[in-house]
């Protein structure tokens, strides 16, 4: 599939979704529009959306341009991360198995737990009153 121009990706992560777009370029990653320093500021979070081009040994080939939505912040950086990774190897087939080592394509299915009838929370009881 390396002859298309633009290759597509799908991440999810809690409630947060990525579409993800990669094509050839200079490594900008745009995020909702805009740039990925702007769009996350945290240093943290940066680093962890460059993670799959740096294990893939792709940094600086291809631009994404990353749709993201719901959930929080955490939560759309880990759905940018499994786009990114889930477009990566369709473009580059040999990069799976390194993505795969870090745990980039696991998707993280860990959900908020559902409120319980009769209690104040998931599992939070209601409060005891001895008088």
């Amino acid at each position: 599939m390396a002859g298309t121009s633009t290759i597509w990706g799908l991440g999810r992560r809690k409630t947060g979704a990525a579409r993800v777009r990669l094509s050839p370029g200079t490594g900008k990653i745009i995020i909702n529009g805009r740039p990925l320093d702007q769009y996350f500021p945290v240093e943290r979070l940066k680093h962890m959306v460059q993670v799959p081009f740096t294990v893939s040994e792709t940094a600086g080939k291809y631009d994404a341009h990353v749709n993201a939505n719901g959930g929080g912040v955490n939560g759309q950086v880990g759905a940018c991360v499994m786009g990114i990774s889930r477009a990566l190897i369709k473009i580059e087939p040999a990069a799976e198995a390194a993505l795969r080592k870090h745990g980039l394509l696991t998707r993280d299915s860990r959900m908020v737990e559902r409120k319980k009838y009769g209690k104040r929370k998931a599992r939070r009881g209601t409060q005891y009153s001895k008088r």
